[in-house]
C-alpha cells in the first residue's frame, strides 16, 4: 500500500462517538477498579459500535485471549466506520485526527495481543498496516 501515489492516498476522519457514549465512558472509567471492567463492558453494551468503548476494554482485559478479543472486536467495528466515511481499503488514517485515535488504539491493542499469544505474522501485519495509515505513526501514541 506504501508504494501508492500520493495523489491516490486520501485522508479519512471519522466522525466523533455520540456524546452520550463518550460521557458514559467517561463516568464508568471512575468507577472503583474492581468494578470498572464492567461498567465499561455496560457502556459497550448499550452502544456496540462505540469503538472507543472497545478499545478501553481491550486494555482492561485480565488475559491476552480476552483482550485481544476486544481489540479485534473494536478494529473490526472500527474498520465499519471508517468504510461507513468513505475509506476503501487504502488511504490514510492518521493519529493527528483525535477522532481516528479509538480506532488506531484497537489495532495497536490488538497487536500487543497478538505478540501475547504469539501471533507473529499479525503482529508483522498490523505494525506494516499502521504505517500505511500513518507514515507519521509512533508507537508512543498509545501505551500498551
Amino acid at each position: 500500500m506504501a508504494d501508492l501515489p500520493m495523489a491516490d492516498r486520501h485522508e479519512t476522519v471519522l466522525p466523533l462517538a455520540p456524546d452520550d457514549a463518550r460521557s458514559s465512558l467517561a463516568q464508568a472509567q471512575e468507577a472503583d477498579p474492581p468494578d470498572r471492567k464492567r461498567a465499561v463492558g455496560e457502556v459497550v453494551a448499550s452502544h456496540p459500535t462505540f469503538v472507543e468503548g472497545w478499545a478501553r476494554l481491550s486494555e482492561l482485559g485480565d488475559e491476552p485471549i480476552e483482550r485481544y478479543a476486544y481489540a479485534r472486536v473494536g478494529y473490526h467495528r472500527g474498520l465499519d466506520a471508517l468504510r461507513a466515511a468513505g475509506w476503501g481499503g487504502r488511504g490514510y488514517v492518521r493519529w493527528s485526527q483525535t477522532a481516528n485515535r479509538p480506532f488506531l488504539t484497537c489495532l495497536v491493542r490488538l497487536r500487543a495481543a497478538a505478540a501475547e499469544i504469539g501471533e507473529r505474522s499479525e503482529v508483522e501485519r498490523i505494525t506494516d498496516f499502521l504505517r500505511d495509515l500513518d507514515p507519521d505513526w509512533d508507537d508512543a501514541n498509545v501505551p500498551t
